[in-house]
């Protein structure tokens, strides 16, 4: 019965380095999303929501905590896409595109949340060791879910093209 289970990166031995992507996202959007229902995380993002031009409505609608809880139920959802995306590349292609977004979202943080820049050293390209840094990190965040994207859209046509050559 094994036999039959594809883990998306196991049929093709080029690319299961990409499975330790996978799983490294996952993890960060199980921690990272389970953090969310905390008043802890809640107040933690709250800044960098407010000052946001693409979620700043979140607060106004749900409040701090629920614009938390919001964020926990995607980033949730995004680790279930990327896990059942080890077995159907269309969620491997869906969990990296929600992740890709995430990460998107959170680096325009960069330009819209106060703090960013360290003045004391003249402030841009200079970055704050809070705020600037802590966001840059997802730059390679979003890079590695882009790998993921771009491969996982590459396999799951020909997934599909051999299932019509064994009909």
């Amino acid at each position: 019965m094994l036999k039959n289970v594809h883990v998306a990166e196991r049929h093709d031995t080029s690319v299961w380095p990409l499975g330790f992507l996978r799983w490294a996202l996952v993890v960060v959007f199980l921690w990272f999303g389970c953090m969310k229902f905390t008043s802890y995380e809640a107040h933690g993002i709250s800044s960098f929501i407010i000052h946001s031009p693409f979620i700043g409505w979140l607060n106004s609608l749900f409040g701090v905590q629920g614009a938390s809880d919001v964020i926990g139920v995607l980033e949730l959802s995004t680790a279930a896409a990327l896990i059942l995306g080890s077995f159907i590349p269309l969620f491997s292609a869906l969990g990296a595109a929600m992740s890709c977004a995430t990460y998107a979202i959170t680096l325009t943080f960069m330009f819209s949340t106060p703090g960013v820049t360290a003045a004391p050293l003249g402030g841009f390209p200079w970055l704050s060791g809070d705020v600037g840094q802590f966001l840059l990190k997802d730059l390679v965040l979003l890079a590695a879910s882009a790998c993921l994207l771009i491969k996982s859209i590459q396999v799951a046509p020909a997934r599909a093209t051999e299932a019509t050559a064994l009909s």
